[in-house]
């Protein structure tokens, strides 16, 4: 049998002087070609000689010009050389392209039918088998006795299955490994042709030659798909199970969630709110409902384990998470829940009734920046009534949250599995309830915006290959920590999309600064310190110019409030204990045994994901990677404790907004390794360990991965106890809400709410819904209760002291955290409104289950209802030095923001024009500095005058 090279080679020399071009020169001929070179062809000539017309292989019939022309031009004078093979049949080769039969066609039949028609036109397929057979064409004689006595060995069959099993000569039709899988089997087969015959194909340029009329075997390479064999549907789903069982798991969880919180109350589903107790709504949850969340779990653990970024499916997986855990109240309770977020919703309709903010009313109104966009935007929208907004506002921003966490996440160096499972600890350990309708939880949003814009666009890795100093332990130290493999990734963006990102930036900023005290801070701390520790290619003129920003808005906008307010702004600076104090063991002390739980739930939660961090720090020092961004978002926020206690919440602060840092950390004591770089690291690189037994890798991160997925499971189930611990109280029903509004149609011109306390001091939230509308027009003040609900005395004698239109609000709110927080009796609510309705100086105005509104029967004669008090204060009374520190801030602004966009024009060093700048940004900034001190010193000092 012919080799390949030798059927590909085989010609006349005679035949290659005849071919020659439309220049007379003879042309050489071709290198012997291989199999895949002669299917990329589709019938070309194979001696390389080539048809004048170009035909080549075009339209079927011209497939034939090469292979003819070579024919009719062997003369009776022309000797031929043996070839390698042995075989000295002087045929040219062809390439023939057959396309496969199905399994109901034998293989006869299918050559057949195939070389009845046309074999032109098929394409080839690369292959692994090569079956070589003699294929007579139908209707062709074979009556060459040269062929007849050197016939072409036929190699031995294969064992192949029985007749009739669809398989024929050409092809294994029962397949291998490779058959299996739809792959063409080729097939090299010789056909005869009679030269009478060959010289009337097509394609032909001279006449045929009357004596050359002897056969000429074609040596063919037919391609021939193999046979697929039917796969059961059963074995098709097995086979793609990982591609749509994550996604299955998680609708049916979600489906299963949403009947199991809304089905009407029964076993195992629906949801009765008077079984709340002290743990909260997790003991009113039916078992359905955990089984849904672990199943959503576990979907997204069942993706993640297939270390493919399946970005879409992921992030669908999450939000259904974070669906079933943060919107569970909004699926099961009508009306919004936590009470503070209905005075925000009175700050807004009082924005839009009198068109101005207020800050002598409330110290929220110096910061109306989120008040005054929501008031815009429902006054464009003709909306009225927020009652829906607020009800599923935590839902939305936790939705929100994951959008630029995902994006700084995209920023790291880490695996699939490190990074999604960090997003899922984000939603899992966020239960402090900061997410509801409220200027802190819009300026998180704005906050992660930021920093995801800073790492993005502004990263900056610098790898140093120093050496050791020679001397001081700490200096080593340092320097070995700088030559770590940075964590973070660094891109290429254009100046203008820079440029683009550097205005967002200070739009974000300046946004925060007019809506939130706390997190302008946050936000320039984090940009501080990425440029400190080289991690953002930005100068230092940014840093100051933000901070000017904030230092003004203060200084010039808020003087109504810190005019009035030294020591509440500057009281708590440096009392790191105390503030420490107020935040953790004040709300621990004086709860009952059932809702201890739930905040040392809430302590663990804070204590598992801080451990986790460090432990996800030291694995990743083992890798020599320095995370320097994950660990300082994680380490700045500890720095506002040493400002003020806001009100006994900068504990809730800080860990709000060291949850980003801490989550990535905390994924990485799971996830340590670095991702694929190279060929040989297909998954992940791990680190070489030289005196530690090393487990399997594969094993390994199968451990790791059942691990996290237990933890996750856990953190799901202490987040509703954590979150939904103080439903009892932060629940508002419907009925609190219409007391509330039975007081807004009885409060002209002005009117006093009198809210429940067990002690008289400041800082205390009305656990009511109240400020919802007339803000301006209603006090809210405290009235001292006793554990013994029958004692009245100090309630009454509130009243006598106060005007007409006060009222008494009872609610099941106030009672529930009285009995939580304060050891009230348990049926003490019950009693106080029994003794109410028995007063003889009191009336009941209002009635229903959970609240119900009280006032005295009558007043003196002479008692005058006050009139609202004043929107305005003294206002800013100004300091000489005003006008020129408001210079100053201009001169200063332009010349900062001039300067950073020249460094990212040429990021090198500092230029002729950037000096100048420099020149004048410098003294203006000192200026503006100054002047500001000035204005609290001078303004301060006339206050307590």
């Amino acid at each position: 049998m012919k080799s390949e090279a030798a059927e590909a080679g085989e010609h006349s020399p005679a035949s290659e002087e005849t071919h020659a071009g439309p220049e007379d020169s003879p042309t050489p001929p071709a290198a012997p070609e291989s199999l895949e070179d002669r299917d990329s062809k589709d019938f070309e000539d194979p001696e390389g000689s080539g048809n004048p017309e170009g035909s080549g292989a075009s339209e079927g019939s011209g497939s034939f010009g090469g292979l003819e022309d070579a024919e009719e031009n062997v003369g009776p004078g022309d000797q031929e050389e043996p070839d390698a093979s042995g075989d000295d049949d002087p045929s040219p080769t062809a390439v023939l392209r057959i396309p496969g039969h199905t399994h109901e066609e034998s293989s006869e039949d299918a050559i057949a039918s195939i070389m009845g028609t046309s074999v032109l036109g098929s394409s080839v397929t690369d292959s692994s088998v090569v079956d070589f057979s003699v294929v007579d064409l139908p209707g062709v004689a074979d009556d060459d006795p040269e062929s007849e006595a050197d016939p072409e060995p036929e190699p031995d069959p294969e064992p192949g299955p029985e007749p009739g099993s669809g398989s024929g000569e050409v092809g294994d039709g029962d397949g291998d490994g490779e058959g299996a899988d739809g792959e063409d089997v080729e097939a090299t087969a010789e056909v005869r042709l009679p030269a009478a015959r060959r010289a009337g194909l097509p394609g032909s340029a001279q006449k045929a030659d009357p004596e050359a009329t002897r056969n000429v075997k074609v040596s063919a390479s037919i391609s021939v798909p193999t046979l697929r064999p039917r796969v059961p549907l059963t074995e098709r789903l097995a086979r793609s199970a990982m591609a749509w069982l994550p996604p299955l798991l998680t609708v049916e969880g979600l489906i299963m969630y949403v009947l199991a919180l809304r089905a009407t109350p029964g076993p195992l589903r629906g949801v009765d709110l008077s079984h709340i107790d002290g743990l909260g709504l997790i003991s009113a949850l039916p078992a359905t409902s955990f089984v849904a969340i672990l199943l959503m779990i576990t979907a997204f653990f069942v993706t993640i384990a297939q270390n493919t970024d399946r970005k879409f499916l992921l992030l669908f997986q999450l939000a259904v998470i974070t669906f079933a855990l943060h919107g569970a109240a909004a699926l099961i309770e009508d009306t919004p829940r936590f009470h503070t977020a209905y005075v925000h919703a009175g700050f807004v309709e009082f924005i839009n009734r009198t068109g101005t903010s207020s800050p002598i009313l409330d110290a929220r109104f110096a910061w109306p920046g989120f008040f005054a966009l929501v008031a815009f935007v429902t006054k464009a929208a003709g909306v009225t009534d927020l009652t829906l907004v607020l009800r599923w506002t935590p839902l939305l921003s936790n939705l929100l949250y994951l959008l630029p966490f995902v994006l700084i996440l995209r920023q790291v160096v880490a695996t699939t599995r490190a990074r999604w499972f960090a997003a899922l600890l984000f939603i899992l350990v966020q239960w402090i309830g900061q997410d509801y309708f409220s200027p802190q939880g819009f300026t998180y949003a704005i906050y992660l915006a930021f920093v995801a814009i800073v790492l993005r666009w502004f990263g900056k890795v610098e790898v140093r290959d120093a050496a050791a100093p020679p001397k001081g332990r700490i200096r080593r130290l340092l320097a070995r920590l700088d030559g770590l493999a940075p964590g973070e990734l660094t891109h290429s963006t254009s100046v203008y999309d820079r440029s683009i990102m550097l205005i967002l930036l200070i739009v974000l900023f300046a946004t925060a600064t007019a809506s939130h005290q706390i997190t302008p801070f946050m936000m320039l701390g984090a940009l501080t310190g990425l440029i400190l520790l080289r991690r953002s290619s930005l100068s230092w003129a940014l840093p100051f110019l933000l901070g000017l920003i904030v230092l003004s808005w203060i200084s010039y906008q808020t003087v109504t409030f810190w005019s009035g307010h030294i020591e509440e702004l500057f009281g708590g600076l440096g009392r790191i204990l105390e503030n420490l104090q107020r935040n953790t063991g004040d709300r621990i002390e004086g709860s009952d045994s059932r809702h201890t739980l739930v905040l040392l739930a809430r302590l663990g939660i804070c204590a598992v994901i801080l451990l986790l961090a460090a432990v996800g720090l030291l694995r990743r020092l083992r890798r020599g990677v320095g995370d320097r961004a994950a660990l300082l978002l994680l380490c700045v926020p500890v720095l506002a404790l040493a400002l003020q206690s806001y009100g006994g919440e900068i504990g809730l602060r800080i860990y709000l907004f060291a949850l980003p840092g801490a989550c990535i950390l905390a994924a990485y004591a799971f996830f340590p390794n670095l991702p694929a770089g190279t060929a040989d690291a297909p998954e992940e690189a791990v680190p070489a360990r030289r005196r530690v037994i090393r487990l399997d890798p594969l094993l390994t991160r199968r451990i790791s991965l059942l691990l996290a997925a237990a933890c996750a499971m856990a953190l799901s189930m202490s987040f509703l106890i954590a979150r939904y611990g103080n439903e009892q109280f932060e629940r508002v029903s419907s009925d609190e809400v219409q007391a509330m509004h039975y007081v807004y149609g009885h409060d002209k011109p002005s009117g006093r709410v009198l809210f429940l306390v067990p002690i008289i001091g400041p800082e205390v939230t009305p656990t009511i819904p109240w400020g919802e509308r007339d803000f301006d027009k209603i006090e809210y003040q405290q009235v001292l209760v006793d554990k013994n609900p029958e004692q009245l005395s100090s309630v009454i004698d509130k009243f006598r002291v106060s005007p007409p239109n006060t009222y008494l609000v009872a609610s099941r709110g106030q009672a529930a955290y009285l009995q939580l927080n304060h050891g009230f009796p348990t049926d003490w609510s019950k009693r106080f409104r029994a003794a109410l309705d028995a007063s003889p100086e009191l009336k009941r105005v209002f009635d229903s289950p959970d609240a119900a509104v009280y006032t005295l029967k009558t007043y003196p004669k002479n008692a005058e209802i006050p009139q609202p008090r004043p929107l305005t204060g003294f206002g800013d009374r100004g300091s000489p030095m005003t006008p020129i520190g408001l210079g100053a801030l201009g001169v200063t602004w332009i010349a900062l923001f001039v300067y950073e966009m020249q460094k990212l024009r040429d990021p090198g060093r500092v230029s002729k024009r950037g000096r100048r700048i420099l020149f004048v940004a410098v003294p203006a900034f000192l200026l503006a500095v100054a002047v500001i001190v000035e204005r609290f010193i001078v303004i301060g000092f006339n206050q307590i005058q």
